[in-house]
């Protein structure tokens, strides 16, 4: 059987349509992925542009909130025809905010997904924990059945120390709590693996910063933003490369990356 190379991309943009305005289309185009995933486009069905729509070469799905506007929402391009589309997980206080898009490829199943930010309040913070449970709960059902489940987007939680520049400092706020990290915990223990922590165990790395403090500029950054994949796809060695590629602006977050070889 022919080896098939996958390269998948995603990219928090903070807002598709400003994402645009600083080169979002160069960026796809170079960046050539088979599959490229991004969240917070904060766009509504309406404002949904062809020329974003209907990039050359892609197809895409979209997933917009439906309680406010200007937030929240994800998108999916790709090179390759899904099999079936899902636009949310069958739970309606989560699928309203527009937060995951499911893909079945015939390989695995993709899901694109911009996890809450528990920051703004205590019910906001106990929503996002649930919407970890919800949705775990929802894979675990497929990886049950023996599918393969790629699983990106900003997750909104640093994992460990390394993942972030100031650990101490921000252990008592939502993104580095220990309730939030547990999550991280559970889900790895369950058998689903960072990729990017598997083959670069060591590295520090960061996949978002603040606006403010020219926090950029001084690389002090969380990795929030994960390619996570069922444990079995390691055993098939079908993960070739992850990787943060921080060289690209346009949003507060940079892009990741991908490689599957699949055989």
């Amino acid at each position: 059987m022919a080896l098939k190379i996958i390269k998948l991309i995603s990219w928090n943009v903070n807002g598709i349509n400003a994402a645009q305005k600083k080169g979002f289309a160069d960026v796809l185009a170079n960046m050539d992925a088979d599959i490229f995933a991004v969240q917070e486009t904060k766009l509504q069905a309406s404002k949904l542009t062809p020329e974003l729509e209907n990039i050359p070469g892609y197809q895409s799905f979209w997933s917009h909130c439906q309680t406010k506007k200007g937030y929240s929402g994800v998108g999916v391009y790709t090179k390759i025809p899904p099999e079936d589309i899902k636009y949310g997980i069958g739970e309606k206080k989560f699928d309203d905010e527009g937060r995951i898009l499911e893909l079945t490829f015939d390989d695995f199943v993709f899901f694109n997904v911009y996890f809450p930010n528990g920051q703004m309040s205590e019910d906001r913070l106990q929503y996002k924990l649930d919407f970890y449970q919800a949705f775990f709960a929802h894979t675990d059902q497929l990886k049950k059945q023996g599918k393969h489940l790629v699983i990106t987007g900003d997750y909104n939680t640093a994992h460990n120390e390394i993942d972030l520049k100031n650990p101490k400092a921000n252990e008592k706020y939502s993104g580095f709590l220990r309730i939030e990290r547990d999550w991280l915990d559970r889900i790895t223990q369950n058998g689903y693996v960072d990729t990017f922590r598997l083959l670069h165990p060591d590295t520090v790395k960061y996949s978002w910063w603040t606006y403010r403090f020219g926090a950029r500029a001084k690389n002090v950054g969380w990795r929030i933003d994960y390619f996570f994949v069922t444990g079995d796809m390691l055993t098939k060695k079908w993960v070739k490369e992850a990787f943060i590629d921080n060289t690209i602006s346009g949003s507060d977050h940079c892009p990741i990356g991908l490689v599957l070889e699949i055989n």
